[in-house]
């Protein structure tokens, strides 16, 4: 029996006990809470963390961008009439302790985690809910006796709050450093176990729970898919004593957990909060369709979040991406403009904000706290940022030429003249990018030997989107009546299409090279071709589009998106697993992205237009994602799947472009046929 979708507004999604006690498939799994801050919480639906990353709050703290595990989990255990009963799960070494999963009844997204166990004539549940805005996460445990069972049940309910107090992407172990004491303030308890991060505060009903300090370690917590993955999969977890909740003093109790920062703090109602937050969610689940696209659109705020300075940006993916440019730029038209209207603005303020981070035409590859903090390795990050300035254009952003002309003048003069040590314009009319020791591009991979798809010289999408750019430059010159500089751009733009075409155009195939180094063209068919024949401005003609849509359809196109190589390939590779240099071989050698099938959809409408039959055969492919919604990362996407049947899913279990793109998808399919008519390749002057 597989999880089912709900189809009411009160839970999206629910798993039953049969579902829930086979662990090797319910431990893959996972539910997310975000606070949209870049903070999360993330468990398995049994609540047995698989993943240092999992933890019940996860989140940055002022000064830095990176988020730290502040608080795991809880250990929970129902005691009364001499009988102990946990209700909480994890693993050490080969074995569960404690096996609360035997207890466990079902689990759902209502439209947050909620986990109910049956002890006896007691139903117990559990409730996880990050409330928006704060570096907090609320817990509300509820009971309720079955009035015509009879028996003992349980009077206490214990819990242990374990910490770990590091980044999320390591691991702690016990020390004589960390300070275990305990402050108690009205309402709740204040920890900080290191200096050097802000402080833990709990707060609660005083009057349902005590507290009762008794300071140890957990040794030897394992989490299995880190092993998989190959890297450290152990640590030790710190409790610093025990939540004693009286069971006969109310039916619920709400647990706030928070650190003590800017946007933190203690949690003065948590009862009040937690109502709040979940009408609110409720309102926002009921206003959506109960199909791929409906849940899309709701998971797609979980991508959007604000940094300690207010600025709007997108994280590329639970749990460990942090704000990355060029999965930024690709996933903004599909999180905003593929929404609605309601969401234009937020897209043109996430653009308006990126603009304090170009720095000499490059906008970051990975986002820090400013400039001086961000890393600038990406050929492509400030190319897609002007596509994503030109579809904000044409879903109705206005004062395009006012607020990102000289952005846009910027990149294309540094891009001809060199930026970043590893971009020019050489006599050809193209860039050249990257270095034989840098992957400029989105396939950047790197194994213990090296870039693994070595693209430097000239990559084709990359060449399309600098034909892109120079276009655009060219009609927003003339716009605001700047002839000359238009003339300036047109002339390059001339150039690039015509090289373009001549370096990457196979007539015999009927497809374009992917990247082209001296005089050698690389042949394989991958699917940058395919972007490459999505965007608006393009040297290809009609029918050269038709010619790399059908290659794509024939090598790249699987049930869960493109193929990053296709098949013919000796140097393909059709499973994404292992340590990560074996992941890192695989990630672009025939891994499939979702994400590509944007890129996909669009070149199929551009090439050709209002052929019912596709654009059928197109959604279908879409709406196929609906069984992937409760296998993975629920709910959500995955990053990458298997490029071989049955494509099983890798990667993070949420991922912004992958979101992105699909809504962006329906939104094309929406369009009339007339919307992707317009220039036609190279006679365009």
């Amino acid at each position: 029996m597989r999880a089912t979708i709900a189809a009411d507004c009160e839970t999206l999604v629910r798993l039953t006990r049969e579902d829930l006690l086979r662990l090797e498939k319910s431990l893959t799994r996972e539910w997310l809470e975000t606070n949209g801050l870049g903070g999360f919480a993330s468990s398995t639906v049994v609540a047995c963390a698989t993943r240092r990353y999992h933890g019940l709050l996860v989140c940055p703290f002022s000064g830095t961008v990176q988020r730290h595990v502040f608080l795991s989990r809880f250990e929970e255990t129902l005691h009364g009439a001499d009988r102990e009963e946990p209700i909480s799960l994890a693993r050490y070494g080969s074995g569960f302790s404690p096996p609360g999963h035997r207890s466990i009844e079902s689990f759902e997204l209502c439209p947050w985690p909620k986990t109910t166990y049956r002890i006896g004539a007691m139903t117990v549940s559990r409730e996880v809910v990050m409330p928006t805005g704060r570096a907090a996460v609320l817990v509300r445990y509820s009971w309720q006796r079955d009035d015509v069972a009879e028996g003992p049940v349980p009077t206490e309910l214990r819990l242990r709050p374990l910490l770990a107090c590091r980044r999320a992407d390591a691991e702690t172990f016990e020390n004589l450093v960390l300070d275990p004491r305990i402050k108690r303030f009205e309402g709740g308890l204040r920890m900080q176990p290191y200096e050097a991060l802000p402080a833990l505060l709990m707060t609660m009903d005083q009057t349902v729970a005590r507290f009762e300090a008794d300071p140890l370690w957990y040794h030897g917590v394992e989490y299995s898919v880190e092993l998989e993955r190959g890297y450290g999969g152990h640590e030790d977890l710190f409790s610093p004593g025990i939540l004693h909740v009286d069971l006969s003093r109310a039916d619920s109790i709400v647990l706030a957990a928070s650190i003590d920062d800017v946007h933190g703090g203690a949690i003065e109602d948590p009862v009040r909060l937690f109502e709040q937050e979940t009408s609110e969610r409720r309102e926002r689940a009921a206003r959506i369709e109960h199909d791929v696209r409906g849940y899309q659109s709701l998971v797609a705020e979980d991508f959007l979040y604000r940094d300690e300075h207010g600025r709007r940006g997108i994280v590329a993916g639970w749990p460990w991406f942090l704000e990355w440019g060029r999965d930024t730029f690709l996933s903004l038209p599909g999180l905003t403009i593929a929404r609605g209207d309601e969401h234009l603005d937020e897209c043109g303020s996430i653009l308006d904000g990126a603009l304090r981070f170009l720095e000499g035409g490059l906008l970051p590859n990975i986002y820090g706290k400013d400039r001086a903090d961000s890393h600038y390795g990406s050929v492509d990050a400030s190319l897609w940022f002007v596509r994503a300035v030109r579809l904000y254009e044409n879903a109705g952003g206005e004062d395009i030429a006012e607020r990102f002309l000289p952005a846009l003048r910027e990149i294309a003069s540094s891009y001809r003249d060199g930026a970043g040590g590893f971009v020019r314009l050489d006599d050809s009319g193209l860039i050249r990018a990257g270095r034989p020791d840098l992957n400029a591009t989105w396939m950047d991979a790197r194994a213990s030997d090296g870039p693994v798809t070595p693209r430097d010289g000239y990559p084709v999408e990359i060449e399309a989107l600098w034909c892109f750019l120079l276009r655009y430059l060219e009609i927003l010159e003339e716009r605001t009546g700047n002839h000359e500089r238009a003339g300036v751009w047109a002339g390059m733009r001339r150039r690039a299409y015509t090289a373009f075409l001549e370096h990457f155009w196979l007539d015999e195939e009927r497809y374009l090279a992917d990247s082209v180094k001296g005089d050698v063209a690389d042949i394989d068919v991958r699917p940058n071709m395919t972007l490459a024949a999505s965007f608006e401005f393009s040297p290809l003609t009609r029918a050269q589009r038709q010619g790399v849509v059908e290659a794509t359809e024939r090598y790249l196109v699987t049930p869960r998106g493109l193929r990053t190589l296709w098949p013919k390939s000796p140097a393909y590779r059709g499973v994404y697993r292992g340590d990560q240099d074996t992941r890192d071989r695989a990630y672009h050698q025939g891994t499939v992205w979702p994400w590509l099938l944007g890129g996909y959809v669009e070149a199929s409408l551009r090439a050709f237009g209002d052929d019912a039959l596709r654009r059928a055969n197109l959604r279908a492919l879409l709406d196929g994602f609906d069984d992937h919604l409760t296998a993975s990362g629920l709910l959500h996407v995955s990053e990458v799947f298997d490029g071989d049947p049955p494509h099983r899913p890798g990667g993070t279990i949420a991922q912004a472009w992958s979101c992105a793109e699909i809504l962006r998808s329906y939104w094309l399919l929406d369009r009339e046929p007339s919307f992707f008519v317009g220039e036609e390749g190279a006679c365009a002057s």
